[in-house]
């Protein structure tokens, strides 16, 4: 299930808006051509920023989100036509043969289910061809991110274009690690319109993500930094044999 800020279509077409400086998608695009990928599937790949950025570079990619309203975004976007686009989790993926797998910002992590979690790692090292990898980032959970995520910290208002002003927060309902509950709250000024959405996201230690990917078949290969958030998140780089 999509949560509502990627599934409501007046809240998907906030993401983009809300969040408009994507360099923590850099080191990705870098691993790509590190790697030599030619073929990449992105896992959650929402509103399809790194997704056509990767076709942008002559990168076949398929990308996969359960969230309908934030598929529309991407499909509305100049360039979409490069990217097949794939509605549903993992599950409903065709058969593919990809050099790399990626879940960019906080899509590990919101997997919060471990049947889930193993399934979509499972189908991460169906979908790699051997000596391919999957990439993807989780927060430290000894940095106790969640503590900042504060009305005061987080409270902002953005002008939309062609949607006016839309006044925004954040603010943690319930943190009992390693599931951390957060709900964002949006106020349109053009109706006074208020949307909320829930999202809870789980807080792997380094050993248990070491030890799920070992158990889907995928080698741990490196453990690296995030170069836009030091010392704050783990970015998994492992390995199909």
């Amino acid at each position: 299930m999509a949560d509502e800020c990627f599934g409501h279509p007046r809240l998907a077409a906030l993401y983009d808006p809300l969040d408009p400086d994507r360099g923590d998608l850099d080191p990705y695009l870098r691993m790509a051509e590190e790697f030599g990928a030619r073929r990449v599937l992105d896992i959650g790949c929402g509103t399809g920023v790194f997704a056509l950025l990767l076709a942008g570079r002559g990168i076949d990619v398929v990308g996969v989100d359960p969230a309908r309203a934030s598929l529309d975004v991407a499909r509305a976007k100049p360039g979409a036509d490069r990217v097949r686009w794939v509605h549903g989790d993992v599950s409903a993926l065709p058969p593919l043969r990809v050099d790399l797998v990626t879940m960019t910002a906080n899509v590990a992590q919101a997997v919060v289910d471990a049947g889930v979690w193993r399934m979509t790692l499972r189908a991460a090292h169906g979908a790699l061809t051997p000596g391919g990898r999957l990439v993807f980032e989780t927060r430290d959970p000894a940095r106790r991110a969640w503590e900042e995520w504060t009305r005061e910290a987080t409270h902002r208002v953005t002008e939309i274009p062609g949607g006016g002003a839309v006044e925004s927060w954040v603010e943690v309902t319930d943190a009992r690690p390693p599931l951390v509950t957060f709900r964002w709250t949006h106020v349109f000024a053009s109706d006074g319109r208020v949307l909320t959405s829930d999202s809870t996201l789980r807080f792997r230690e380094r050993g248990e993500v070491a030890e799920n990917l070992a158990a889907c078949g995928l080698a741990v290969e490196d453990v690296r930094d995030a170069p836009d958030r030091p010392g704050r998140e783990l970015v998994f780089l492992a390995r199909r044999p």
